[in-house]
């Protein structure tokens, strides 16, 4: 389709130039031969055609630009359509964390590709737990399992030992902060990025999660502090400095555990 556009211009033009260059020769014939067309026609004709190479050019545009839209649309549609796997039929809340965390038995394949077989884990609250493999091993599917990206394929994940699929997913997602290994930032202020699941949060509360994430000093460092704009996809920060961005923004979502 690419090569296609690109040859959609120069070849209307070609194709204008060499019909022009026949209109003209045909036009002089007749010209010259003393038929009914005037030099004056000739050229009113020949304005006429030129003005329309420049529509011909577009409409030859508006149709790739068409097709590429067309394209668009059936890769959006295809992602809206997509069957939901995890099915919220919980009907219990998850008020609030106590306990802990315990995968039972717990297994997991992509179709038929078995990814986590058996894992028995129990994380107590206020504990920190760190999943260390090679790439490929399972850590980032064990973890989406516990906010039900994906179900268990055989055994059971529980929370303050209740079955987390008796539990509605909202309210399970509501206990969780993830910060992903690629930072998601928009084009706002640092405080608009914290405040981006509670935006009622006080200042304080800002200031405390980002103490937490060790990017208060950064933060208080800049001229206009937390309302500094940090640029499309958090553009005029480090690496280092988006990610504690996005750890503070995870510590505020859950602040009712932490403040």
């Amino acid at each position: 389709m690419a090569a296609r556009r690109d040859l959609a211009s120069p070849l209307t033009e070609l194709l204008g130039v060499a019909v022009l260059c026949i209109i003209i020769y045909f036009g002089a014939n007749l010209i010259l031969t003393g038929d009914s067309l005037t030099a004056g026609d000739l050229i009113a004709f020949i304005a006429i055609f030129a003005m329309m190479i420049n529509p011909a050019k577009s409409l030859s545009t508006s149709f790739f630009n068409v097709q590429a839209g067309s394209a668009a649309v059936e890769r959006i549609e295809e992602l809206l359509n997509t069957p939901v796997n995890v099915e919220d039929n919980g009907k219990q809340q998850l008020a609030s964390f106590d306990q802990g965390i315990e995968f039972r038995n717990v297994s997991f394949s992509y179709n038929e590709t078995p990814i986590l077989k058996n894992i028995n884990l129990t994380i107590p609250k206020g504990k920190t737990v760190a999943l260390v493999g090679s790439s490929g091993a399972g850590k980032s599917t064990l973890a989406d399992l516990v906010p039900r990206f994906h179900d268990v394929t055989d055994g059971e994940i529980l929370v303050d030992g209740v079955n987390i699929k008796e539990y509605s997913i909202q309210s399970i997602r509501e206990h969780i902060g993830i910060v992903s290994q690629e930072p998601i930032l928009f084009n706002d202020t640092i405080g608009n990025n914290i405040t981006l699941a509670h935006p009622d949060a006080s200042q304080e509360e800002i200031e405390s999660a980002a103490k937490v994430a060790n990017a208060f000093r950064f933060i208080d460092g800049k001229p206009e502090k937390f309302e500094t704009n940090i640029g499309d996809r958090g553009a005029k920060l480090s690496g280092g400095e988006k990610q504690r961005v996005t750890i503070a923004r995870a510590v505020l979502k859950i602040r009712r555990f932490l403040f």
